[in-house]
């Protein structure tokens, strides 16, 4: 990962490059952008970085202009001192506004949704090639569940339910067997085949071979009986509502 920090103050781009290499350590940073005039000839003589990190206050105006010559198509997280910027900021490419001193927390918080977005990027990509190609999408077949010093492989055809308990994603089969995974269930819901899954609502992916009774609920929604029985809330989500008809009839692929 190719990141530029534009940034005037140096003890703030050394601070940003030290955070980056603790949360980041195999990226390579360039930090030597002070100013809007160097901004613009780095972009004339560089290819477009994967990330950029910028000052909106530079040593010779705004970074604002840098968008006004130059086409910026890479993600940018702005930092600032100034709260009043964040309107103009969204509406260029950025993914975070955090407020200076820059935190820890913050700058991971930021990259992890910079992550998101480039794997939801890479994800629509591959599907949009396999489309135009005509291959079909490989789905994934298989789970290995790691817990303690044991390694285990769960086909996903054997899963009934993905789920989240307390911040904790788990699956659980149709023994009854009940494992935490190291996917989150949005990433869970691009790795299996979506003819037999159906993300019901932020806390739950089930096959539809675990449905064993459907109950009208209020507000147009469904409540779900599952197999293995869960007592946690199996309720589609009145958004959801529409699309898991749909995807009950076959129609939605």
């Amino acid at each position: 990962m190719n990141i530029l920090i534009i940034e005037d103050e140096e003890p703030a781009a050394e601070r940003l490059a030290d955070i980056i290499r603790e949360i980041e350590p195999k990226a390579t940073i360039t930090n030597e952008i002070v100013s809007v005039s160097s901004a613009l000839k780095w972009f004339s003589e560089h290819a477009m970085p994967d990330l950029l990190i910028m000052d909106i206050n530079l040593a010779d105006g705004s970074s604002f202009e840098i968008f006004k010559s130059i086409k910026i198509t890479a993600p940018v997280i702005f930092t600032t001192a100034y709260d009043q910027y964040a309107i103009d900021a969204f509406k260029v490419n950025s993914i975070d506004y955090i407020l200076k001193p820059v935190k820890k927390e913050d700058l991971k918080a930021a990259f992890d949704k910079f992550k998101q977005l480039r794997n939801n990027a890479a994800t629509d990509i591959n599907l949009l090639i396999s489309q135009l190609t005509g291959n079909k999408k490989e789905f994934q077949k298989r789970i290995i569940i790691r817990y303690g010093d044991n390694i285990k492989m769960i086909e996903v055809k054997d899963v009934a339910y993905f789920y989240t308990e307390e911040k904790i994603n788990f699956l659980c089969t149709f023994g009854n067997m009940r494992y935490p995974i190291d996917f989150n269930l949005d990433e869970v819901e691009r790795l299996i085949d979506p003819k037999d899954f159906f993300r019901i609502n932020r806390q739950f992916i089930v096959n539809i071979a675990a449905i064993e009774k459907m109950l009208a609920w209020s507000k147009s929604r469904v409540k779900l009986i599952l197999k293995p029985v869960i007592e946690l809330e199996t309720i589609v989500s009145t958004e959801r509502s529409p699309l898991f008809k749909e995807w009950l009839t076959g129609k939605k692929e």
